[in-house]
């Protein structure tokens, strides 16, 4: 019975409907949709609080065995944050107690933003942006920008500007584009990040680090493309026809010429 169960539950359930397996977005490459999961779907590096591991924790205060759940804490993502790098932090929601007597206010806590400037060795630019404090310490533990980009998924990258950055180097580096001066220089630093490349196809970075809009531009733009180089059907229809018409004709002036032929007393 509950296996006949089981599999009536199984038999009623619908797939959710997002951006990318509906409508327009169904019909975006693979590679796209690869890199929207991987950005919107995925879960994140937990930033805000260390996750704890096995089933069964004791509590510090009642000394009783209980569950062990991990509830990431509800985030907001503003849209400033994405002109800026922002290292997988945003701003935590909650409440805020300011005296013993008092009651609890809504409380925002909001990262520490910093105007500075970073440096991708890839792409031998300066850029300058918002970063966090957090950003900083991962860019420096990756010992530069352009690793921390490269190891890190987009979905703890979040910000446009990141993806934007990461998909400019891996092209500079598929494309082999990166210090087009000095012949010397770009064998040496492609082969310092060629191994990252390894994660990706040549079409995955083709779409890789596009907004759904961007995405949908682009594949709007091949599309006509396609189109332009594709013979329209009337013209092919048109050279078919005009084609039948003059082998029919042929076929028709042969048939005359053998039949008077054969009435013909003066042959």
């Amino acid at each position: 019975m509950e296996s006949r169960l089981a599999n009536g539950l199984k038999l009623l359930y619908l797939p959710k409907k997002t951006k990318i397996n509906s409508g327009l977005g169904d019909k975006l490459p693979e590679a796209y949709k690869k890199f929207y999961l991987e950005w919107r779907h995925r879960t994140p590096e937990p930033v805000y609080f260390q996750p704890k591991t096995g089933k069964w924790m004791k509590d510090s205060k009642s000394g009783q065995v209980v569950p062990v759940q991990n509830i990431p804490i509800p985030l907001k993502y503003p849209k400033t944050m994405h002109t800026g790098i922002w290292g997988g932090e945003a701003i935590v929601q909650g409440f805020k107690q300011k005296g013993k007597y008092k009651s609890r206010v809504p409380y925002f806590w909001v990262p520490t933003l910093k105007n500075t400037v970073v440096y991708s060795e890839v792409l031998n630019k300066y850029m300058s942006t918002i970063v966090t404090e957090r950003a900083i310490e991962l860019i420096n533990k990756n010992y530069g920008l352009d690793h921390y980009l490269l190891k890190t998924p987009a979905c703890d990258l979040k910000t446009t500007l990141s993806l934007k950055i990461k998909r400019n180097i891996l092209m500079a580096l598929r494309d082999k584009t990166l210090y087009p001066d000095n012949i010397v220089k770009q064998q040496a630093i492609y082969d310092k990040y060629k191994h990252y490349l390894n994660d990706y196809s040549h079409e995955d970075i083709e779409w890789y680090g596009l907004t759904f809009d961007q995405a949908l531009l682009k594949f709007q733009e091949k599309e006509e493309i396609a189109n332009l180089k594709r013979e329209p059907l009337k013209a092919k229809f048109r050279t078919e026809l005009i084609k039948e018409l003059k082998t029919n004709k042929d076929n028709l002036v042969d048939e005359n010429k053998s039949w008077l032929n054969k009435i013909n007393p003066f042959k």
